[in-house]
């Protein structure tokens, strides 16, 4: 199902590249009477012709665009060669993102200069209006929506698969630790599938639909940069404890300790971000409640039996040797 949503996304993306690329060849002229051309990427008043906050405004926005990109490592589990898929997965992602988020920007903007962009309306549908793209808007809602389903798809994948990992660990209730017949972790899967719905109201309590979807993303970019930190000081954790395994990986992350530094204090950057708009502002107030619910439930369950079980038994298991030849088979 991912394969087929992503598809019809990138599909949709190329075009509008391409699209771009042939206009600036032909030297378009759009109805307004602006010409397409490489020089709209510095026109019209430079680079940052309101100032800097712009492009600050911006990362609000961005960093929840790439929220998922921890699924790579997530998949280890299910993958059938990771030593092999995932570096070449993980290698690609710098390159997809100049191609599908950079690449598809700079066709739009070559096209139409940033001071002629209506703010009312979605840049792919415009681009694909000034094609000749017969229902431009119905086409752009049909990849609008598989985004949507695509990225929904992702977040029940994952957050079924940490739920049982914390099951098994003893971290959250023994509930989620069953799997059905097929290795699925069912009951988690439901449960994420319902809280989904908890999306409904949030639709109908604000005061637009815009307004809604800026607290969403708002929040799923405090937990996901939350949750990319956890990984970060994992990373650290990891080299410190067990600096022979790190020595002996075959697949290192490049500068090391110096970058997870860097990306830590690039987060500090953005809550900052977060806090420079009211939009944007009230959300960022709902991280520290959700981390204080969270620390209550935590210190609730690991002082049952089960946990500490569950804990000893996955700590016995992650110390054990690494059989290399045995994941191999």
């Amino acid at each position: 199902m991912e394969f087929w949503f992503a598809l019809i996304k990138i599909v949709a993306i190329l075009s509008l590249i391409v699209a771009g690329v042939i206009m600036v060849a032909t030297r378009f002229t759009s109805p307004d009477g602006h010409v397409a051309q490489v020089s709209n990427l510095w026109n019209n008043g430079g680079w940052f012709p309101n100032g800097i906050m712009g492009v600050v405004a911006g990362f609000q926005i961005a960093v929840f665009a790439f929220v998922g990109l921890e699924l790579v490592g997530t998949t280890a589990a299910e993958a059938r060669n990771p030593r092999k898929t995932l570096p070449r997965a993980i290698n690609s992602v710098p390159v997809r993102i100049l191609i599908f988020y950079v690449g598809a920007l700079l066709a739009i903007l070559m096209v139409t200069p940033w001071s002629s962009v209506d703010p009312g309306q979605s840049p792919f549908v415009s681009m694909f209006s000034l094609v000749g793209l017969a229902g431009a808007a119905s086409v752009v809602n049909f990849v609008v929506l598989t985004s949507a389903m695509s990225s929904a798809n992702a977040g029940v994948f994952s957050t079924s698969r940490m739920m049982f990992g914390l099951s098994a660990e003893g971290s959250a209730p023994r509930f989620f630790r069953y799997l059905s017949t097929a290795g699925v972790p069912a009951r988690a899967l439901g449960v994420t599938a319902l809280v989904l719905l908890l999306t409904i109201p949030v639709l109908y309590a604000g005061d637009s639909i815009i307004a809604a979807f800026t607290l969403i993303t708002t929040v799923a970019a405090q937990l996901f940069m939350f949750v990319w930190s956890m990984i970060l000081v994992s990373y650290i954790c990891y080299r410190r404890k067990h600096p022979q395994r790190h020595a002996a990986s075959e697949y290192k992350m490049p500068g090391g300790l110096f970058m997870c530094v860097a990306v830590l204090v690039f987060f500090a950057f953005v809550v900052w971000t977060l806090t420079t708009e009211p939009e944007t502002a009230a959300g960022l107030v709902s991280l520290p409640i959700w981390l204080a619910g969270l620390g209550i439930a935590w210190a609730f369950v690991r002082r049952t039996a089960t946990h500490r079980q569950a804990f000893e038994w996955f700590k016995a298991e992650m110390e054990k040797p690494v059989d290399h030849a045995e994941l191999e088979r």
